[in-house]
């Protein structure tokens, strides 16, 4: 399976993209591609409505995004807590997608915190980021803390470094069984009906 995942950190280098990438390579590992999308180095200007009129300016910077995205059939969304909030930027980024390309489409929610936080971006997200994309985030979550400490090479180093690793692997495989069964659905043609593109 091809999954997509977004760093949303605003930091060239971040604690919130080496997660980014200790996932992907754990998906490699189990099997499967991860294409990686770094915000901090890959910045998405502030979207506006201009957005929906296209044209060679937004097609360059979407386009090759979007194409990756669409070949997707599952995401992960890596999010530093700023301010107790969801990455600016990563919500900026969800302000791109539609349904077209996200829609219906299992998520895993990844937070990462410099110290115990990490739980407010969770709970932000899904209250507020799937209404027109469709996005489907799974009940599963995991929560970075202490980030700069676990997750640094192959071996864990603490009790907490190896709980973390296993409980992202438990996750994973979640969200790849997601992965599977909502291809399915959007397969099925089902979710496809332009009077009702946008949420409620």
């Amino acid at each position: 399976m091809k999954l997509a995942i977004i760093a949303g950190p605003h930091r060239k280098v971040s604690q919130s993209a080496k997660v980014a990438g200790w996932i992907g390579k754990r998906l490699e590992t189990l099997g499967h591609q991860a294409w990686i999308l770094d915000l901090g180095n890959h910045k998405l200007p502030i979207w506006d409505d201009s957005f929906w009129d296209g044209g060679e300016y937004w097609d360059g910077i979407w386009k090759p995004i979007e194409a990756e995205l669409k070949n997707a059939d599952a995401l992960v969304f890596v999010s530093p807590e700023y301010s107790g909030m969801a990455s600016p930027g990563l919500k900026n980024f969800i302000l791109y997608c539609n349904t077209a390309t996200v829609g219906h489409k299992p998520v895993l929610i990844a937070t990462v915190s410099a110290s115990r936080g990490g739980a407010y971006p969770v709970a932000e997200l899904r209250m507020s980021s799937y209404k027109n994309t469709k996005l489907c985030y799974i009940p599963e979550h995991i929560i970075v803390r202490d980030a700069e400490h676990v997750l640094n090479g192959p071996d864990s180093v603490s009790k907490e470094d190896s709980y973390l690793r296993d409980r992202i692997d438990f996750a994973l495989k979640i969200l790849v069984s997601y992965g599977d069964a909502l291809k399915a659905v959007r397969d099925s043609g089902v979710t496809v009906k332009k009077e009702f593109a946008n949420g409620m």
